[in-house]
């Protein structure tokens, strides 16, 4: 009797069905199921099962812009594998991310899956917790439909954009080009500078600066202008003119001391564009490295002894709002290991920028305790520098201000006035921290009004104003972010998009149009101009957050923005021309087949082939070579190369038969105490040339 009995427990443990939960990642079920426990299965659905087809449109325009989805090619195991945990499920809860993405997502596997469109059964959550997953858990609620008509009226419209201008940049200009709606604006905005500085014209202008003394007390100082009033020079005449009116042996009386104290706010903590940015200028990441690491932090990581734990609250946010819990947490941290007078009563508030949803918190640490030191064992180098960055601004942005004590001396002789500022850090609140760039103290000697101090030299200096800078990863992303231009989820894949097509490159972290870029900008200009106006990529952006608040439906906003972009496209059919890209000679011929070769343009750029082509398929890169003989084998040249990660390196033309290769720029010659071949450096202000072995250096070349 009692074998009979722990059989049947057996098969009733067996038979007991378990609450299914769905999510897009495996590491992100991994550490959900850590918190749900036994009674339920964690699965990931690997990101989208469902998508419009590659091969064609798949938007019925003539009957209400319906889309066609099918099952994404390679997802068959994983919809099998769904589709089965669902029928032997007690429930079915879809736990995808908390945006419109995500909810898209939701909205498909529910139709895979046949579930019914009222069952309560989407849970979503901000963080990735014990206490966030389980309170999520306890108020699931139906897929919100509003948000699901956003996504679709989004992929809908790139969709009718992109697969109606790219056969005709196929037909009219090469093979595998391709344009879109946000894409389009970034390439647009990268030309404008490039056409804005080459139309730049440079201005001249003058310094002078002084070294002056007051006793043994030396300072600095420069020229502020003349009878008190504020003046330019602009030419070395003007400069003679106003060295003529003062004598530098006579002293110099001192007509004005201005002391203030000035606070540095800290800034609220990161928006999805906001991170970007700050980790393009401070840890030098791509915008599609920064949202990898991010995804990963938000996801879970392996903390030892406390398992998977997401460590950062989801990474798609246009809002700096802040939990009530997160706020009093940071608060006791800081009293607790900075003191209270490092704890702001009333924490830094962000503006929100135009047409921000604030769908979500900011993005900061699920919890302050813990500190990037403690994680730093667990986490990748990317991982630790992103988390690093992340609480420490976060922890800032709860912070009191920074003090300085600022001073302004203005000094004068015969009506020539010059100006020193002085600061020192006097309480450094937020930068114990979070130093954005550290803060240098400029201490003036005791200086009073009526002091007469004297001027040991000057030094007369010639400048000319610079172009506009070329756009970076970080500025394009606020650029397109102020004018309301794609979403937060939309910058990483556009800025990726544009380099692949080989339309932009990026030359020393900033940004350059390719001649492909410049013809396919040109025919957007001239056929599409409403693709790349501003204002009406930005109503769009607002109809989109219109639809998902229910105020608009979403039929009617792809209605209106496609039938005026369908006649512009009918009218390109009609009147674009062919655009010839003419191969260039390059001087040399084919050495398989005695051809000429040409320059040709591919998708990454230009290379050589034969002119014979496609009887003859001989290709070489271009190589770029820098005036300088080989150091090793004294018969090759040293050419630039690109590693695959893009990266320039220099190696001998002679390869494989040679295997010179070094990072840094030979110079051409020698060092004079070892005789190794001498490199150029980057450096903060310019470039040195050096030994590789450290022995030797020259001075900075600016």
């Amino acid at each position: 009797m009692a074998t009979t009995t722990k059989s049947t427990t057996k098969k009733k443990k067996q038979s007991t069905k378990k609450k299914l939960v769905i999510v897009e990642s495996p590491t992100k079920a991994k550490t959900i199921q850590k918190y749900l426990g036994r009674t339920y299965r964690v699965i990931a659905s690997k990101g989208h099962v469902r998508d419009l087809p590659k091969s064609k449109m798949g938007v019925d325009v003539e009957n209400e812009f319906e889309p066609h989805y099918i099952s994404i090619r390679g997802k068959g195991d994983t919809i099998k594998e769904l589709k089965a945990e669902a029928k032997k499920a007690k429930n079915v809860y879809l736990a995808s991310d908390p945006d419109r993405e995500g909810e898209s997502i939701a909205w498909h596997i529910s139709h895979l899956l046949g579930l019914k469109e009222d069952d309560k059964n989407r849970v979503a959550f901000h963080e990735i917790t014990k206490d966030a997953v389980k309170e999520a858990f306890k108020n699931p609620r139906e897929i919100d439909m509003n948000l699901v008509d956003a996504q679709q009226a989004r992929r809908v419209l790139d969709r009718l954009v992109g697969y109606s201008i790219s056969p005709l940049l196929w037909k009219k200009v090469k093979k595998g080009l391709s344009a879109g709606r946000v894409q389009s604006i970034a390439l647009w905005l990268i030309i404008q500078r490039e056409r804005e500085i080459k139309k730049f014209v440079p201005t001249e202008y003058w310094t002078i600066d002084a070294d002056m003394k007051k006793g043994k007390d030396a300072f600095k100082a420069s020229f502020y202008g003349v009878d008190g009033k504020k003046t330019e020079i602009n030419s070395n005449d003007e400069v003679q003119a106003v060295l003529a009116k003062f004598d530098k042996k006579k002293p110099f009386n001192i007509t004005s001391v201005v002391k203030k104290e000035r606070k540095r706010q800290p800034q609220p903590p990161f928006t999805t564009s906001t991170m970007q940015q700050d980790a393009n200028v401070k840890l030098n990441f791509k915008t599609g490295k920064t949202m990898m690491a991010a995804q990963q932090l938000y996801e879970g990581i392996n903390i030892g002894k406390e398992g998977n734990q997401g460590l950062i609250t989801y990474m798609r946010t246009d809002s700096t709002r802040i939990s009530a819990l997160a706020k009093h947490e940071a608060s006791e941290f800081i009293h607790d290991e900075y003191g209270a007078e490092y704890a702001a009563t009333k924490p830094v508030k962000g503006k929100l920028p135009e047409g921000a949803q604030d769908a979500h918190e900011a993005i900061r640490p699920t919890s302050v305790k813990r500190t990037p030191a403690k994680l730093k064992p667990f986490l990748t180098n990317d991982q630790y520098k992103l988390y690093n960055l992340i609480w420490s601004r976060f922890m800032a942005s709860q912070m009191t201000p920074a003090i300085m004590d600022t001073m302004t001396v203005d000094m004068e002789q015969n009506g020539v006035n010059f100006r020193a500022n002085g600061s020192k850090l006097k309480f450094d609140g937020f930068l114990k921290v979070y130093n954005k760039g550290k803060e240098k103290d400029n201490i003036l000697p005791d200086l009073v009004k009526g002091d007469s101090i004297t001027m040991s030299k000057n030094n007369p200096d010639q400048h000319f104003t610079q172009p506009p800078a070329r756009y970076s990863e970080a500025k394009l992303i606020r650029t397109l972010e102020e004018n309301g231009v794609g979403r937060p989820s939309t910058y990483a894949p556009t800025l990726s998009t544009i380099q692949k097509r080989y339309y932009v490159k990026l030359v020393g972290r900033r940004f350059e149009p390719t001649e492909l870029g410049e013809i396919v900008n040109n025919i957007i200009e001239e056929y599409f101009p409403d693709i790349i106006n501003v204002d009406f990529t930005a109503d769009l952006e607002n109809n989109l957050d219109e639809i998902e608040e229910s105020k608009q439906n979403w039929v009617k906003v792809v209605d209106k923005y496609f039938r005026p972009f369908e006649k512009e496209v009918k009218n390109a059919e009609k009147n674009m021309e062919d655009v010839q890209i003419k191969d260039e000679p390059a001087g040399y011929n084919c050495e398989i087949c005695g051809a000429p070769m040409v320059i040709k343009m591919g998708k990454y750029g230009k290379f050589y082939a034969c002119s014979r082509f496609p009887d003859c398929r001989n290709t070489q890169a271009i190589v770029k070579k820098i005036d300088v003989t080989c150091p090793k084998c004294k018969k090759g040249d040293v050419i630039e190369r690109k590693s695959k990660k893009n990266r320039i390196f220099y190696g001998c033309s002679r390869y494989p038969e040679c295997d010179f290769v070094t990072w840094d720029k030979p110079v051409g010659r020698d060092c004079p105490k070892d005789g190794n071949f001498l490199v150029e450096k980057k450096i903060k202000g310019g470039t040195q040339v050096v030994c590789p072995n450290g022995d030797y250096e020259e001075a900075v070349q600016k």
